[in-house]
């Protein structure tokens, strides 16, 4: 079997175009570059490069074999710099942008844990529901939760974020549980003004697929701490992210509805500008973000072994 370094190598020879300039790259002599070519050729029993005084050009083999060789000599770059400094002491800033539920429930301590740790390091934390400009206001790095189409930047997918209905028990004694979506037209539905989707527009599962049904209330606010007391206190029903309200439906103090029935359902992404590799600081602060969703997954997932509809 060819070996990897005569692949890298050949992709080399490839796009430096000449046979001295990967041998100067490699510090190695034009012989040696010479042999390993012709060794890769022998071993795979087909003819890669056609050679003349004054360029190389590549063959049908060696075309299809230049594609997965340059692949080859980016995985292995990307191996090292991924395990390059983890003993190195990280240092420098971090300018961070995370959504206000999550950052409140575990980013803040998550973050704070980090920078404990690495003591040379600081992070700049900003909590904003708003879709920021990543490139346009300086940020290193943005967890969010739905997807961002842009072009110029990687999402990692942490987990996805599950959305419930429900209300305060003194709500349901008073005005009656809605069995059904469509009777949430004649309940007050305290509205959540998140920027992806309508406030007014709650989405439902049933035998034929997806609907909508639209809603109305006393009460639209993209604060989800107003909303959630609001809908503690009895005045509503809202749609809003389970892990706002994981304890108090655990508790009892707030009733889930619909239980099955739920559509809303969005990745936590964790983005940042587009690199072969982001800094080393950025992969190890993305990781120990994902643990601590990871570790709080219940707040944000469906119930196991009620919801069968996603």
């Amino acid at each position: 079997m060819p070996k990897s370094d005569d692949l890298i190598l050949f992709s080399r020879v490839v796009e430096l175009g000449a046979f001295s300039k990967a041998a100067d790259e490699a510090n190695v002599t034009h012989s040696v570059v010479s042999k390993r070519i012709g060794r890769l050729e022998d071993e795979l029993g087909v003819q890669l490069l056609y050679r003349t005084t004054r360029r190389l050009t590549l063959t049908e083999a060696g075309q299809a074999l230049y594609e997965k060789a340059k692949l080859v000599r980016q995985m292995t770059s990307e191996a090292f710099d991924l395990v390059s400094g983890y003993g190195e002491r990280l240092s420098g800033r971090i300018r961070l942008s995370v959504p206000t539920i999550s950052g409140e429930l575990l980013l803040a301590e998550a973050v704070a844990e980090f920078c404990a740790e690495h003591p040379g390091l600081s992070v700049e934390m900003s909590m904003d529901n708003r879709f920021v400009d990543v490139i346009e206001e300086g940020f290193d790095l943005v967890i969010r939760t739905g997807y961002l189409e842009d072009s110029s930047l990687i999402a990692r997918h942490i987990l996805d974020s599950y959305w419930v209905v429900c209300a305060a028990p003194h709500y349901i004694r008073t005005h009656g549980a809605p069995t059904e979506p469509e009777q949430l037209k004649d309940h007050n539905c305290l509205l959540y003004d998140y920027h992806t989707s309508g406030a007014t527009e709650w989405a439902f599962n049933d035998e034929e697929g997806e609907r909508v049904v639209r809603v109305s209330g006393s009460l639209s606010t993209d604060n989800t701490a107003a909303l959630r007391q609001s809908a503690l206190a009895g005045f509503g029903i809202i749609y809003v992210p389970r892990c706002l309200v994981y304890p108090d439906i655990e508790s009892g103090a707030l009733v889930e509805l619909f239980e099955g029935k739920v559509a809303k359902c969005l990745g936590v992404y964790a983005l940042y500008p587009y690199t072969r590799q982001p800094p080393l600081k950025i992969r190890l602060l993305i990781e120990h973000i994902r643990k601590r969703y990871l570790d709080l997954a219940p707040y944000f997932a469906e119930r196991q072994g009620i919801y069968s509809s996603h």
